[in-house]
């Protein structure tokens, strides 16, 4: 075999080993990396290096153990951010079908909201579309969504601190529901979408004005969570789920 054909193939052995094997998760040793990849520990470590300087895999300085790295979570979120654009319009198109009012696909982007994707009906009244907006994390259904899984200080470092309360209710339903704190009149319901690693990576949500959707609001936060677990089956990841 090529020497160069046989490095790759050990590289993508390690990567393989310490995403998909179950004992990869605190971290695998050179030994124990040998013995499932195959090879000598001398070119194994040899192969470990080159993935470190790049970025593939990070190796904990306490315990010697490596990880994947960051260059691999980088990619894979461009991969994510691909297949989820492209996934999510059909999606989007059932939802508003079937309720009737406006929906959108967000992203985080720093302490603001991201809409990437809206469908809108063709009724004259409607939340409109904000696709290339940014909108706040705290007063937003989407911005709850896409903060569930964080922990209180990084809620604070995003100013979200006053939301607790919000977002703990969020969390044990499973979706997250505002009514007028983002705009006067407009009420809104989103849920998670999370990739494969279980994170994160965007928010679905539907907007309308309170005056027709107040006493379906609920309902509708059920339907968005069963089209966001959709979209994370796309992704790899595990479904959304509401409380029952």
């Amino acid at each position: 075999m090529n020497p160069g054909t046989a490095a790759l193939e050990r590289g993508l052995g390690v990567l393989c080993a310490l995403a998909e094997e179950p004992a990869a998760r605190d971290g695998l040793g050179v030994v124990a990396l040998a013995g499932l990849v195959g090879g000598d520990k001398s070119q194994l470590s040899r192969t470990l290096r080159t993935l470190e300087e790049h970025g593939f895999v990070e190796r904990d300085r306490d315990t010697l153990a490596y990880r994947l790295g960051w260059r691999l979570f980088a990619l894979a979120a461009r991969v994510t951010d691909s297949r989820l654009v492209a996934a999510a319009p059909p999606v989007l198109r059932a939802l508003v079908r079937e309720l009737g009012e406006s929906v959108h696909l967000s992203v985080r982007q720093g302490d603001q909201v991201l809409t990437l994707l809206s469908e809108s009906p063709s009724s004259t009244l409607h939340a409109p579309g904000r696709v290339g907006g940014l909108t706040p994390l705290a007063t937003t259904s989407a911005g709850r969504a896409l903060v569930l899984d964080l922990e209180a200080q990084e809620l604070e470092a995003l100013g979200l601190a006053g939301a607790a309360d919000a977002l703990a209710a969020a969390r044990s339903l499973g979706y997250a529901i505002v009514r007028e704190e983002f705009e006067p009149g407009l009420v809104a319901a989103a849920a998670p979408i999370r990739g494969v690693t279980g994170r994160i990576v965007a928010a679905l949500n539907v907007s309308a004005p309170r005056v027709r959707f107040e006493d379906r609001l609920e309902v509708a936060a059920l339907r968005v969570v069963a089209a966001a677990g959709d979209l994370s089956a796309v992704l790899g990841g595990p479904a959304a789920t509401a409380a029952a």
